[in-house]
C-alpha cells in the first residue's frame, strides 16, 4: 500500500471518529437534539422544592431538548401554590404536578375521587376547565403511607393497614408529623377508617420520623412519602393502603392548553419517559439525591441514557 492510500484510510479513520464522538456527545446535557419535532418550543419547565421535582424537571427538560426544543429547568420557586400560578402566568412552560394537590389544592374540592384512575380523570376534566391540561400520567403514587422496618413486620405479620389495625394495642405505636395529626386525610380520618389505636402517638418533623421508624424506638409505624427514597435505603416496608383511604398523589406533566395545540408533539415525548416513571422507580431516584448526595441534574441525565431516551 502506498502512502497516499494510507494518508487516505487515517484520514477516513479520523473522520469517523470525529462523527462518532460528535454523536455521542448529542444526548442530554445541553448536546444537539436528536430529532427536531419541538423545535422553535422555548420557556423554562418549573419545579417544587424538593428532590423528586427537581430529577422530574431535568428529566423532562433533557428529553424536551433532544426533540428540538430549547427549555430550560428552573427549580427556584417554593410552594405549590406558587408554581401552580407560575404556569397559569406563563412563567412556566409546564411542570409535574400530583392530582391530590390539584383536586384539593387547586379545585377546592374536600373529598378525594377513589382509585388512581378515576382521580386522574376527575382532575384532569376540572383543569381543562381552567384551560390546563394533564398528559397520561406516570404510574408513581407520591401519596401519605405508613411504613415499618422489614424484620418488624415480618415478626407481627402484617402488609396492610387493615391488618396493623388487628394487632394488639401494645404493637400499634406510630410516629407522625403535626400537621398531618390534624388533616382530615391524616390522622383523624385514618383512625376513624381503620380502626386503629391512638393511644401511642409520637409526634415528629418529618425527616426524623425515617430515622425513628428504622431504629424502632418510638415507634413501629412511620408516617412517610410513598416515593421517598429513604424508605429502600432504610429498610422500611410500606403497608398496603387497603381501604384506599389516601387520595391518591399520582404525578403527570401539566401545561398551558394553548402550549400543547400548537406542540402537540410534547405528549408524544412525555409518553415516551412517562411509564418508566413507577413508585420504585423514583425511589431509587429520590435515594440518590437525598442519601447517597448526588445532583438532581446528574442523576437525571444519566438515568434518561441508561433507558436510551437521549
Amino acid at each position: 500500500m502506498n502512502n497516499r492510500i494510507l494518508t487516505s484510510t487515517a484520514l477516513g479513520i479520523a473522520l469517523l471518529s470525529t462523527a462518532a464522538l460528535a454523536s455521542c456527545s448529542s444526548g442530554g446535557g445541553g448536546g444537539e437534539s436528536q430529532s427536531d419535532e419541538l423545535a422553535g418550543l422555548t420557556g423554562e419547565i418549573g419545579s417544587k422544592d424538593f428532590s423528586e421535582q427537581y430529577i422530574l424537571a431535568h428529566i423532562t427538560t433533557e428529553l424536551l431538548n433532544a426533540h428540538g426544543a430549547d427549555v430550560e429547568a428552573n427549580t427556584k420557586l417554593v410552594g405549590s401554590s406558587n408554581v401552580r400560578q407560575a404556569l397559569e402566568n406563563d412563567q412556566f412552560l409546564g411542570y409535574w404536578e400530583y392530582t391530590g394537590t390539584s383536586w384539593i389544592t387547586y379545585n377546592g374540592n374536600t373529598t378525594p375521587v377513589q382509585g388512581a384512575e378515576a382521580q386522574f380523570d376527575a382532575v384532569k376534566e376540572a383543569d381543562a376547565a381552567n384551560g390546563i391540561a394533564w398528559l397520561d400520567p406516570a404510574p408513581f403514587n407520591n401519596t401519605y403511607a405508613f411504613a415499618i422496618r422489614e424484620s418488624e413486620a415480618d415478626a407481627l405479620g402484617v402488609a396492610t393497614l387493615s391488618e396493623v389495625a388487628a394487632l394488639p394495642t401494645s404493637d400499634q405505636s406510630f410516629c407522625i408529623e403535626s400537621e398531618f395529626s390534624t388533616r382530615d386525610d391524616g390522622w383523624p380520618g385514618l383512625v376513624s377508617a381503620y380502626g386503629l389505636s391512638d393511644g401511642d402517638v409520637t409526634m415528629l418533623d418529618t425527616g426524623v420520623i425515617y430515622t425513628a421508624t428504622e431504629k424502632g424506638d418510638d415507634c413501629n409505624f412511620g408516617e412517610v412519602f410513598q416515593t421517598d427514597g429513604r424508605i429502600p435505603a432504610l429498610g422500611l416496608v410500606v403497608m398496603a393502603d387497603d381501604l384506599e383511604f389516601f387520595p391518591s398523589y399520582q404525578g403527570g406533566f401539566t401545561l398551558k392548553q394553548e402550549t400543547l395545540d400548537e406542540y402537540p408533539a410534547i405528549a408524544d415525548v412525555i409518553a415516551e419517559v412517562s411509564p418508566l416513571l413507577t413508585t420504585e422507580v423514583m425511589q431509587q431516584l429520590n435515594a440518590r439525591v437525598d442519601v447517597d448526595g448526588e445532583d438532581p441534574e446528574d442523576v437525571a441525565i444519566e438515568w434518561l441514557e441508561e433507558q436510551g431516551l437521549i
